[in-house]
């Protein structure tokens, strides 16, 4: 300011000076009055000053104002470059995550990767190691001693040495054991018997067991407790001695070891055999019969169930305590003796083909693995299947159904899990891991610890499956997590009741460790487990929209979100770390969603009750449908196979494959409902099945494929084909049969017999009769004619006090037997309806067929302590070498034929979960089929 007024008074001084100048200048020319004169110069001065001063003001104004404009503008441009920063964060921190998630997915598609190369690798060894026991086996048969081959098998032996090395390496690396190798050497068995005892019980190992329950040759399944040694006897030959029995334990009546009639006591050694052998006691086998009868007469044959006296020409076989009276053929009078061991045929059993697949009432239960193969299960067989080679690998390991399926991360061990069955402590629940490339069981999880079958099962994925979740279905739905790699049967580490209701899965977070989801009835759940084993649950919060009854299906995004489906139709975000709902999308399908799967590019397929299936991609928007055709049912299980393809499990125990672009294609079909009725074609590789599903249908046992499946509106209870096998003869529950044509599948006509089931049917060998058997208990005889679908009643056999069971043509044609429920054996005159009462004219009969259950033939086909109806069918092959049997603890065993002594020995197969209802061999005679009641499977057996 003092800067201001100094040069305001600058200004005026210089004006005073220049009007003095000019007065001065002008003096001459006009004089003017001084003081007007002065006076004008300092109100001019003043109003300069004035003026200046306004100037003055103006500009401080005007600076002001810029100043406050410049404040203004700097401030909003420091508010906007902090804006600018902001959202830069922002952006730099959503690029981070992007580039986290992107990091996430390359690294599991990097382990996928190399997963499916340790798959690949794996699969290989197996098959070289395949290629290598076929060359040895080919070597040994051949007897080859030509050094040039010797030096092949050797080099050879090396390599496979070598490739064993490596897996032993792999394994310990990962496992910290060493699995053995399959073996039936015995010398192999010896070195075997020194490994580990989980070792020990994941190979199946001859142990000398004369009634033997021998495994496919694909299949590996833990061993049994050691049976004793068996006796040196003369009747008792090598061939008798089977692979591995069932187990010793459960029920009395079966002949699981030679514990059955050895005693316990040690006997002398015999070097002969190498092996330290037991003898019998006074109470074994060659002394049951050493005892006298009450009047004081020798018998030359006692048993428990079977006693002869040595003038007869018959014995008595007691069922139920009924004493049956079989007469003994002319030919073996003078040389039968009921001491005798027969014993087992010197082939075997070898699973070779398994058709269906439980999709009705389980779930989860389809997967594709990296080498190629398909893995699901049906009755107590877990099956891999190559459908690019038509190959299929069985793991038989179970005892009873399985029910529930889960892969290890790494994709090549498999868990699975079973339902409890009433045949001792082998046949409770429990998981067993096994490898999906070697078939050796890892662990058995649970054994005694589980209530309920094992319904929903889950290895961990974030922390590369070292736990696994096991579902048990007792009352309680008790949710266990056990550290399945320590022990011997795997370190449970918590459980805790899950639920009141069903729970239909359960699930390990992909991304966060401890992490465990739950689905089922009401409910969903979010668990977390902590370091000390505590589990903690969250229950799902649906808030106001529309809670279903059941959640139904569960899958991940590659973010972690949690993506359900419901029984309404509805599937549901849940945002990884919540336990509520970010995003609903309502009425995906009509009725409920059984099976949602998120592909590897990031979309999704969902397929539900209404046979739909709908592809969404990575935002779920809808991008294509297909319809599963009705025949096959509803869509159970939806995952991906290779490449593009899909697979797809249905609720009538079929498998499609395909995409949304060429549609799908059925590779695996199957029964719904109790199958009860078998028979084989007389003449090429087919065989039909008919069930309680009212489904007829005829395979193909060489494509191991349905030529074609045809609904006959009611349920079936036999089937047979004609000896020409132009027909088949279909018997149906309510005094109907039918005939269709075998070619065209055409219903050519229908008869009606009684009002009760058509239990049983056969051909006379001639193809001049047919005969049916009814639950009314009546023998109805047809005649044949010309036209294979014509036939004319001849009469109706009378004298069975119960229902006909099974019926065998002698080979002339001229008689028939017949079993009864009440386990009757009676003869007929099929010409004349009539009963034949002497057993003279009969008992040196050959018969064409043996579907007899009790005769002479198949004495020894009954255990002790038996129920009659314990075994439900029989059949010799054509070349009367081998008897096989089916009975109600979902065995199949291979006897030698006849099978006339109590003691026959045989051979015992597993793989059925319920009762087996049928066998039958093909027309070769290489080929057996037997069927399943109520776990609705056929499984293809070859001799070997």
């Amino acid at each position: 300011m003092s800067a201001a007024v100094s040069a305001e008074q600058t200004m005026i001084g210089d004006g005073i000076e220049r009007h003095i100048s000019n007065n001065n200048n002008n003096g001459d020319r006009e004089p003017r009055n001084n003081g007007t004169h002065a006076f004008e110069t300092i109100s001019e001065c003043t109003t300069t000053s004035a003026s200046s001063s306004s100037i003055f003001k103006s500009s401080m104004a005007t600076t002001a104002s810029n100043v406050s404009r410049s404040s203004s503008y700097h401030l909003q441009h420091l508010k906007s470059a902090y804006g600018a920063s902001e959202e830069m964060l922002e952006t730099e921190k959503a690029s981070l995550v992007e580039r986290v998630n992107d990091l996430e997915r390359i690294v599991l598609e990097q382990k996928d990767e190399i997963v499916c190369l340790k798959s690949t690798l794996a699969d290989v060894l197996r098959r070289l190691s395949t290629i290598d026991n076929s060359y040895d086996n080919a070597k040994n048969t051949e007897g080859s001693s030509h050094s040039g081959s010797v030096m092949s098998s050797k080099s050879f032996r090396f390599s496979r040495n070598t490739i064993t090395r490596l897996n032993s390496s792999v394994d310990e690396k990962r496992f910290g054991r060493v699995p053995s190798r399959v073996t039936s050497s015995p010398s192999r068995n010896m070195s075997t018997a020194k490994a580990s005892s989980l070792a020990q019980k994941a190979i199946h190992h001859s142990n000398g067991s004369l009634h033997s329950d021998s495994m496919s040759s694909h299949s590996i399944s833990p061993a049994p407790s050691p049976s004793p040694k068996q006796p040196n006897m003369q009747n008792l030959t090598a061939s008798a001695v089977g692979i591995g029995g069932v187990g010793s334990g459960g029920m009395g009546k079966r002949w699981s070891s030679t514990g059955d009639f050895v005693s316990g006591s040690p006997g002398p050694s015999v070097s002969s055999t190498g092996n330290s052998m037991s003898r019998f006691s006074t109470k074994s086998l060659l002394n049951l019969n050493s005892g006298l009868s009450g009047n004081g007469s020798k018998q030359t044959g006692s048993h428990a169930y079977v006693q002869r006296r040595d003038d007869d020409d018959y014995l008595k076989l007691y069922i139920s305590g009924r004493p049956i009276v079989l007469h003994i053929p002319e030919a073996q009078i003078s040389t039968y003796e009921t001491t005798k061991v027969q014993p087992a045929p010197n082939k075997r059993l070898r699973l070779d083909w398994v058709y269906g697949y439980r999709g009705k009432d389980c779930r989860s239960n389809l997967h594709q693995l990296p080498t190629g193969e398909m893995v699901y299960f049906v009755a107590a067989v877990v099956i891999l299947y190559n459908m690019d080679e038509q190959s299929q690998r069985h793991y038989v390991g179970h005892t009873d159904d399985v029910k529930s399926l889960a892969v290890h991360p790494n994709k090549l061990l498999v868990a699975t899990g079973q339902c409890g069955g009433h045949d001792g402590r082998d046949t409770l629940p429990h998981v067993r891991v096994w490898n999906s490339v070697s078939l050796a069981t890892l662990n058995v999880i649970g054994l005694g610890d589980f209530t309920g079958a094992i319904n929903c099962l889950s290895f961990s994925r974030a922390d590369s499956g070292t736990i696994l979740a096991a579902i048990d279905d007792s009352p309680d739905k008790i949710i266990s997590i056990w550290d399945w790699q320590k022990k011997e049967n795997g370190r449970k580490i918590t459980e805790t009741k899950c639920s009141v209701d069903t729970i239909v899965a359960v699930e390990f977070h992909p991304l966060d460790k401890g992490q465990i989801i739950t689905i089922g009835k009401n409910h969903i759940a979010f668990w977390s487990l902590d370091q000390n084993g505590m589990l903690y649950k969250r229950m799902g919060v649906f808030e106001n929209r529309e809670k279903p009854k059941y959640v139904t299906a569960i899958t991940f995004t590659p973010a972690g979100d949690v993506v359900t489906g419901d029984s309404n139709g509805n599937i549901s975000i849940w945002p990884r770390g919540t336990n509520v709902i970010s995003r609903f999308l309502k009425k995906v399908h009509e009725g409920s969603i059984f099976s949602i799967c998120a592909l590897r590019n990031g979309g999704f397929v969902s397929g539900g009750k209404d046979g739909r299936l709908v592809l969404m991609d990575d935002s779920m928007r809808l991008k294509s449908e297909q319809l599963v055709e009705a025949h096959f049912g509803a869509v159970r299980v939806a995952t991906q196979g290779k490449g593009s393809q899909l697979l797809i499990g249905t609720t009538k125990n079929c498998i499609l494959s395909g995409d949304f672009t060429l549609g799908l294609v059925p590779i695996v079909m199957g029964h719904t409902d109790l199958l009860w009725s078998l028979s084989s074609h007389p003449q090429v590789a087919q065989f039909v099945t008919g069930g309680r599903d009212r489904l007829l249908q005829l395979w193909d046992s060489l494509s191991h494929s349905v030529v074609w499946s045809k609904d006959i509106g009611e349920p079936i209870q036999t089937v047979q084909f004609s000896n020409t096998g132009d027909t088949i003869i279909v018997g149906g529950v309510g005094g109907r049969w039918m005939v269709f044509d075998t070619v065209t599948r055409e219903l050519l006509a229908v008869y009606q017999d009684g009002q009760d089931v058509i239990q049983t049917m056969k051909f006379s060998p001639d193809s001049n009769l047919l005969a049916l058997g009814s639950k009314d208990g009546g023998i109805y005889i047809y005649q044949c004619t010309k036209v294979p679908h014509r036939f004319s009643k001849i009469g109706k056999c009378s004298g069975h006090s119960s229902y006909v069971s099974h019926m065998d043509w002698s080979k002339d044609s001229t008689v028939l037997r017949t079993n009864s429920g009440d386990y009757e054996l009676l003869y007929w005159n099929p010409t004349l309806c009539r009963q034949i009462t002497s057993h003279s004219t009969v008992k040196n009969l050959e018969w064409a067929t043996q579907s007899c259950t009790v005769c002479f033939e198949t004495v020894g086909i009954w255990p002790e302590n038996f129920d009659g109806t314990d075994i439900n069918s029989v059949c010799k092959d054509g070349e009367e070498q081998f008897l096989v049997t089916a009975d109600d603890t979902g065995k199949v065993r291979l006897f030698s034929y006849p099978a006339s002594q109590p003691k026959s020995l045989s051979h015992a197969y597993r793989g059925h979960s319920s009762h087996v209802t049928a066998v039958k061999f093909m027309h070769d005679g290489v080929r057996l089929l037997s069927s399943g009641g109520l776990d609705t499977s056929v499984l293809q057996w070859r001799v070997v």
